[in-house]
C-alpha cells in the first residue's frame, strides 16, 4: 500500500486506516477524512520465546488477548496497561502506564524492538543495538515516522494472586510521603494510589504470590462485583487497612468494568446491586461503540464538561500538582500511578541525566469547579505541567501551541529523524496530529 502511494506521487499525507471511533481515545481524529488510508489488520500473537523471554506481537494485538494468551503459559508482561481493549501499537505510538510502572517504566520500556515499514516502502528493524535513533524517536510519535507492524515486548513469569494491602491516608502532605515513600520500595510489585478528595486517599500496594489465604480471596473481575473503586473507598470509609488476594488476571484489568469510573457518568446506576446481578455481564460498554453511536451535540457536551486527562510530573511535584488540580479542575477521584523514567534519548525523558521517579495523576470525570471552562482551564494545567518538567498524555485534549509542545516534549531526535527518513511529505507531524489548536 505505501508503495502504491509512491507511485500515485505521495499526494497526500498517510495513516492508519483503523476508524477513529475504533481507538480507546475520547477523541476522533478528523485527519482520517483527508490522509490516505493504508489498512494494518495485524492482530496476532507472533511467537512466545522463553527462552529469550520476548513475546512478539502485531500492532492490533490488545492487552486483553495478551494477558488471556500468556498467563495460562506461565508468563505476563511486565506493565499490563489497564484497559482490555489498548492495542500495543497505541501504547507504543502512544503511551501506556500501569501500576508495576515505578519499577519497569512506561510500557515503551519494556519493549526490545519494533518493525516498521517507512515512508520508502521498506521494512527495518530496530532495537537499542540497531537503528536505535529510531527506536528511541518512536515512542510517543503517533505513528509520523512509519507503520509499526510487529514489536518484540519483554516477558516475565506470571502468579496466581497479586496480594493487595489497602491502606487509607488522611492529610495531603501525608498523602504524598506515603505514595512517595511505597513507590521507591522496589518489593512492592505495584504501587497505585487513588485520591478520594484533597486530604484523603487510599494508597495500594500489592506483591505477587502463588500461595493465598482462601478467606481473602476476592475475584474482583467477576461481573457481579462492586466497582474496583468503590470498593476501595470502603477502606477509606471505615478507616481501616485490608488485605486480599485478587486473581492476577482480575487485578490486570481491575478498572476495566468501570471504565475506572467514567461509567458512573454513563450509566450511574451501574454499581447498584441489583443491576450488577442482573446486567452487570452487560457492562463495560465499549468504548468504541459509545463514540460510534455519540451525536455531535453530546460530544461538543462532553468535551465542555467532562475531562480526560493523564499528566506525568516529576514525583516531587505530587503535592503542587493535585493542588493544582483541585483549582483548575476538582475531580475525584484523581488516579495516582507511579513510574521510573529513564534517561533515555527520544520526546519524553527526565531533565537531568538520572532516571528519574515520575507520577501518572489521571483526572477522569465532570469538574466542579464552578468557572470550568475547557480550553482555558486546560491551557492553565498545560501551562504548570510544562513548569515542573512534566508530559502531557497525548490521547486526550491537548489545547497547546506548537511552542508550547516542543517545550514540552524534546523534539530533537524526532524532528532529525523526519527530515533522515524523508517522513515531512508522508506523514503530518505529530503535533498537527493530536493538537486542537492544530486541528481546527
Amino acid at each position: 500500500q505505501v508503495r502504491e502511494w509512491k507511485n500515485e506521487g505521495s499526494k497526500r499525507y498517510m495513516c492508519t486506516g483503523r476508524p477513529g471511533w475504533l481507538t480507546v481515545s475520547l477523541r476522533v481524529g478528523k485527519y482520517k477524512k483527508v490522509h490516505k488510508n493504508i489498512m494494518i489488520n495485524l492482530m496476532d500473537i507472533l511467537e512466545v520465546d522463553s527462552e529469550r523471554q520476548v513475546v512478539r506481537v502485531e500492532p492490533l494485538v490488545t492487552m486483553g488477548q495478551l494477558t488471556a494468551h500468556l498467563n495460562p503459559m506461565g508468563w505476563t508482561i511486565p506493565v499490563v496497561p489497564e484497559l482490555d481493549d489498548l492495542t500495543v501499537g497505541g501504547l507504543i505510538m502512544g503511551t501506556g502506564i500501569e501500576s508495576s510502572s515505578h519499577i519497569y517504566g512506561l510500557f515503551q520500556h519494556t519493549c526490545m524492538a519494533y518493525e516498521l515499514v517507512l515512508a520508502d516502502g521498506s521494512l527495518v528493524r530496530c532495537s537499542p543495538t540497531e537503528n536505535s535513533d529510531l527506536f528511541y524517536a518512536v515512542p510517543w510519535s503517533c505513528g509520523t515516522l512509519g507503520f509499526l507492524v510487529a514489536a518484540e515486548i519483554k516477558m516475565i513469569p506470571a502468579k496466581k494472586y497479586v496480594k493487595i494491602h489497602y491502606e487509607p491516608v488522611r492529610g495531603l502532605q501525608k498523602i504524598c510521603e506515603k505514595f512517595t515513600e511505597e513507590s521507591k520500595k522496589k518489593e512492592n510489585n505495584f504501587v497505585e494510589g487513588l485520591v478520594y478528595s484533597l486530604e484523603e486517599a487510599v494508597i495500594m500496594t500489592g506483591v505477587l504470590t502463588d500461595e493465598a489465604e482462601q478467606s481473602k480471596i476476592n475475584r474482583i473481575g467477576n461481573y457481579y462485583k462492586p466497582w474496583f473503586f468503590k470498593h476501595v473507598e470502603k477502606y477509606l470509609k471505615a478507616d481501616r487497612t485490608g488485605i486480599e488476594y485478587i486473581p492476577s488476571r482480575h487485578y490486570y484489568h481491575r478498572h476495566t468494568r468501570s471504565i475506572f469510573w467514567e461509567l458512573q457518568d454513563i450509566i450511574p446506576f451501574g454499581n447498584n446491586p441489583v443491576f450488577r446481578y442482573l446486567f452487570g455481564w452487560m457492562v463495560p460498554p465499549k468504548i468504541s461503540l459509545l463514540k460510534l453511536t455519540q451525536g455531535e451535540a453530546i460530544r461538543k457536551l462532553y468535551e465542555q464538561h467532562h475531562v480526560v486527562q493523564d499528566m506525568l510530573v516529576p514525583m516531587k511535584s505530587l503535592e503542587k500538582s493535585i493542588q493544582t488540580f483541585h483549582v483548575d479542575l476538582n475531580v475525584y477521584p484523581l488516579w495516582l500511578c507511579p513510574f521510573i523514567l529513564p534517561n533515555n534519548p527520544g520526546m519524553v525523558h527526565p531533565k537531568g541525566d538520572e532516571a528519574e521517579l515520575y507520577v501518572d495523576i489521571g483526572a477522569y470525570g465532570e469538574p466542579k469547579r464552578k468557572q470550568f471552562e475547557a480550553r482555558a482551564s486546560m491551557r492553565q494545567m498545560e501551562k504548570f505541567v510544562r513548569s515542573v518538567h512534566g508530559f502531557q498524555m497525548l490521547y486526550a485534549d491537548c489545547y497547546m501551541t506548537r511552542e508550547e509542545f516542543w517545550d514540552m516534549f524534546d523534539g530533537s531526535l524526532y524532528h532529525k529523524l523526519r527530515e533522515q527518513m524523508n517522513c515531512k511529505d508522508a506523514f503530518p507531524e505529530v503535533y498537527d496530529k493530536i493538537c486542537k489548536a492544530a486541528r481546527h
